[in-house]
């Protein structure tokens, strides 16, 4: 409500203007991480949005106490990479991760037991350093064949003996020599 002219007012008090913004000028995309065309780009490396993914990090510490490791293997290790797999997962689906999600990465690396002897000795290098290297999670994510994706973790541990047809690990560096 307005003040009458006669009552006194300290300077302060009395109302301003309001300020006013200037109208904006053209804008380009011109910075280096603007995306250019109408969608998210994609391929090895980029991973795959989804909602709530961060979810699936508190699923899996609930599967913590029942890894089964080889010597040299680290919980956070097996915990991490299988994350990056669950989340990658559970956006092929379009939903946040569930606890499924979960028990399907770590059954299909052997965390969870039943892993064939070669299995073993190929995942240790792959998820060595991988709770700390982003680039060592998303390497293992992709890694998974997409139709595997698709199984769930009752199909995936009776196929694990034919693991290879599951995911495609590197093959384990020979030292140089």
């Amino acid at each position: 409500m307005t003040q009458p002219r006669y009552v006194p007012i300290a300077e302060p008090d009395q109302v301003r203007r309001a300020y006013q913004l200037e109208v904006p000028g053209s804008w380009t995309a011109s910075r280096p991480s603007e995306l250019r065309q109408t969608s998210a780009p994609t391929g090895p490396r980029f991973g795959v949005p989804g909602p709530d993914q961060g979810y699936a990090l508190k699923l899996a510490r609930m599967f913590e106490h029942d890894l089964e490791l080889a010597p040299g293997e680290s919980p956070e290790d097996a915990v991490a990479g299988c994350v990056a797999v669950a989340m990658r997962r559970a956006a092929r689906f379009g939903r946040a991760p569930v606890v499924y999600d979960v028990a399907f990465a770590l059954t299909l690396f052997g965390f969870l037991g039943g892993a064939p002897a070669d299995l073993v000795a190929a995942r240790a290098p792959v998820f060595r350093s991988a709770a700390h290297v982003y680039e060592q999670q998303r390497a293992i994510a992709d890694c998974v064949r997409p139709d595997t994706l698709r199984l769930t973790p009752e199909e995936v541990a009776a196929r694990l003996d034919s693991w290879r047809e599951l995911v495609e690990l590197p093959a384990p560096s020979s030292p140089a020599g």
